[in-house]
C-alpha cells in the first residue's frame, strides 16, 4: 500500500467533501434523462461527453481531481456492484470509458490495459482516477482486501495501464 500518502487536514477534508457533492450533483443533472430512457438504445454524444469530462470537471476540482475523482470512483462502484471483475470490461463499454482488458493477474495484483477506437481517450487531457477508484472499489468488494488503483497514462500508443494491487494482510469488514 502506499506509505507517502497525505493524511487531510479539517478544512482540506470539508474542502473534498464540498467538492465531491459537487461533482455527484453534477452528475446526477447530467445523467438524470439517461437514466430515465432506455439504456440499450441511448447514446451520449462524445463531444459533449469530452467536455463535461476533460474541461468543466477539471476546472470546478482544480488541483483536487485526481483524489475526488478516484473516491468518485470508489463510490460509483459501491452503487454500481459487480458480482466478479470480470463484469467491470462490460461496464467501461456501457460506461464509455473504453475497452477494458486483463493484461496480468497474479495473487495481490491485476494489470489492466484501457484502449478505445470509438470515443478518444485525450490521454493528454483527461485524469483517469475515476477509472481507477472504480476498479480498486470492485476489487476490494469482490476479493475482501485493502486495494488500491493507479494509472499509467501511454500518449504515444493512446492507451492507459490501470495497475490494481491488494494487500492479502489487510482484510476489510464487510
Amino acid at each position: 500500500m502506499r506509505k507517502y500518502c497525505h493524511i487531510p487536514s479539517f478544512r482540506e477534508t470539508i474542502f473534498y467533501i464540498m467538492h465531491f457533492l459537487l461533482v455527484q450533483y453534477i452528475l446526477k443533472i447530467i445523467l438524470g434523462e439517461i437514466l430515465m430512457e432506455d439504456k440499450s438504445t441511448y447514446t451520449v454524444p462524445s463531444f459533449g461527453y469530452e467536455i463535461i469530462r476533460d474541461h468543466l470537471l477539471s476546472s470546478i476540482l482544480g488541483k483536487h481531481e485526481s483524489d475526488i475523482l478516484y473516491w468518485a470512483g470508489k463510490d460509483l462502484a459501491r452503487k454500481f456492484p459487480l458480482f466478479s471483475i470480470d463484469e467491470a470490461r462490460a461496464f467501461f463499454k456501457e460506461a464509455g470509458w473504453g475497452e477494458l482488458s486483463v493484461e496480468k493477474e497474479s495473487k495481490d495484483e491485476a494489470i489492466y490495459h484501457l484502449v478505445s477506437d470509438s470515443i478518444p481517450l485525450n490521454i493528454n487531457e483527461r485524469c483517469f482516477h475515476l477509472e481507477a477508484g472504480f476498479l480498486a472499489a470492485q476489487q476490494e468488494q469482490n476479493i475482501g482486501f485493502m486495494t488500491e488503483c493507479y494509472s499509467e497514462k501511454n500518449v504515444k500508443q493512446n492507451y492507459v495501464i490501470f495497475k490494481v494491487k491488494w494487500d492479502l494482510k489487510e482484510p476489510i469488514e464487510k
